[in-house]
């Protein structure tokens, strides 16, 4: 047999070679992400294919294929498009029923990564979502903590509107509010955690009018 025309020859080599590196991996071919729908899935919004996406959606199993982790990041496709500031595909994507509270590999939520980069329009969509402001990363760090370490007074705002906790602290055992004291007793953001407890506590202490029940 020759090399030309043999096992060794034509398509064969890098087939072989490809299933190789696959199962060094870890992963045995027939259950590679790559041949899933959920793999296609994640590859369609990657590429933006609007058709490819919506038909899968459509499918007998578009409620569970919306909410595919990548093998390799743990990304949903919610990730992806926050990752790209896509405004459109993330409204899509939360309108169609995408966790907005999933995790990727390192614990980080959608909202984590659009404060992370200081994306106002995409907080402000995932909040309206009912994304939960405590769910901290791997690190501990919560939205509200990345928005004091990136001094962003706005998304703050935004963050402690919604219920965000200036007291939770991260895996270093500081909180947002902890954080913020460090740039001084007069400082905005400081000032801003301040105003919206104070806030809270007011309607906490509210007087309750007719009976409860």
């Amino acid at each position: 047999m020759s090399k030309r025309n043999g096992a060794w020859g034509g398509r064969i080599l890098p087939a072989a070679l490809a299933a190789a590196t696959v199962m060094s991996m870890g992963f045995s071919v027939p259950a590679q992400a790559q041949f899933s729908e959920g793999y296609r899935f994640l590859e369609a919004v990657r590429k933006k294919e609007g058709a490819a996406v919506e038909s899968a959606l459509s499918s007998a199993g578009g409620s569970t294929i919306i909410n595919t982790r990548d093998v390799t990041s743990g990304e949903t496709a919610l990730h992806v498009v926050t990752q790209r500031r896509d405004l459109t595909w993330l409204q899509y994507l939360a309108a169609h029923g995408a966790n907005v509270n999933a995790r990727d590999g390192q614990g980080r939520t959608p909202l984590q990564l659009a404060t992370n980069l200081g994306w106002r329009d995409g907080v402000a969509v995932l909040l309206a979502g009912k994304a939960n402001t405590e769910v901290a990363n791997d690190a501990g760090e919560t939205p509200l903590i990345a928005a004091v370490h990136r001094r962003d007074l706005e998304l703050a705002k935004l963050l402690l509107r919604a219920g965000a906790d200036p007291d939770r602290a991260d895996n270093s055992g500081r909180s947002a509010r902890a954080y913020a004291t460090m740039e001084g007793q007069s400082n905005a953001m400081l000032s801003a955690i301040e105003s919206e407890a104070k806030a809270d506590a007011g309607k906490a202490n509210k007087p309750t009018y007719g009976p409860v029940l």
